[in-house]
């Protein structure tokens, strides 16, 4: 396990599933982590188990100045913003085109995509000034292939990956460090949402199927090393029988 002592890693979506095993892991490598969710309650009582290293923040991702004051907060808090882990993210209400709610498509748009992009635009500056940093953010294949009833996760994800393609062409003279992963199917709450959708062939998925929350976690702390700098700019894929050997998964 690499030491993360004296660094300060920012987690959203922290609340549960790969967010909050990614808190804990980074914690027991010696970070401080700011744990921000929508649900105070949750990450408050995780923060709490993991100690004085770790804050916990209530934050919206879809409201900029929420993440904003946040990422700032961890800098006060912390001295510094050395991670940025774009984690939160829905694919609820799952619903095909036709008989889709506009509202609610757009809303899991400000969540998945404009929650990524408020994240990126308030890490920046400080990781700039500081002389860098690392943004890593949860893709999935569904950012490069279309899935039934998932047109607004689809969308999303596809935007996303574009958007660390674009932090990486503005930033990476900067020190920026931009990569996106892809974690395959994770035995997590939102899985428990697509098997009870009935739709599509992923909800057809047995349990068993779906990785640990904990591999996706271990694989973001090891992208935060010079290993993974060759995928700069792109996105790596846990089903690569390669990178989980590389990540210690094999």
């Amino acid at each position: 396990m690499n030491d993360f002592t004296g660094k300060t890693v920012a987690i959203t979506g922290a609340s549960r599933g790969i967010g909050e095993s990614a808190a804990r892991l980074f914690a027991e490598a010696g970070a401080n982590v700011v744990l921000l969710a929508r649900s105070a309650s949750d990450i408050e009582a995780i923060a709490g188990e993991i100690g004085e290293r770790a804050r916990a923040i209530k934050c919206d991702v879809a409201d900029y100045a929420q993440v904003e004051g946040a990422l700032q907060s961890a800098v006060d808090t912390f001295g510094g913003l050395d991670v940025l882990i774009n984690n939160a993210g829905v694919v609820e209400p799952i619903a095909h085109l036709a008989s889709s709610d506009p509202a609610e498509w757009g809303h899991v748009i400000d969540i998945n995509l404009k929650g990524v992009y408020h994240g990126v635009r308030a890490a920046l500056p400080i990781m700039e000034a500081a002389g860098g940093g690392s943004i890593l953010t949860i893709s999935s294949g569904a950012a490069h292939g279309p899935v039934e009833a998932w047109s607004h996760y689809c969308a999303s994800k596809a935007a996303v990956h574009m958007l660390t393609r674009c932090v990486d062409k503005e930033a990476r003279d900067k020190g920026i460090r931009a990569i996106g992963l892809s974690p395959g199917t994770v035995a997590t709450q939102m899985q428990r949402e697509i098997k009870a959708s009935g739709i599509n062939p992923v909800s057809k998925l047995e349990w068993s199927d779906h990785i640990p929350p904990e591999w996706p976690a271990r694989c973001l702390m090891w992208m935060c090393g010079s290993e993974a700098d060759e995928w700069l700019g792109d996105e790596i894929s846990l089903r690569a029988e390669d990178i989980r050997r590389k990540v210690g998964l094999i």
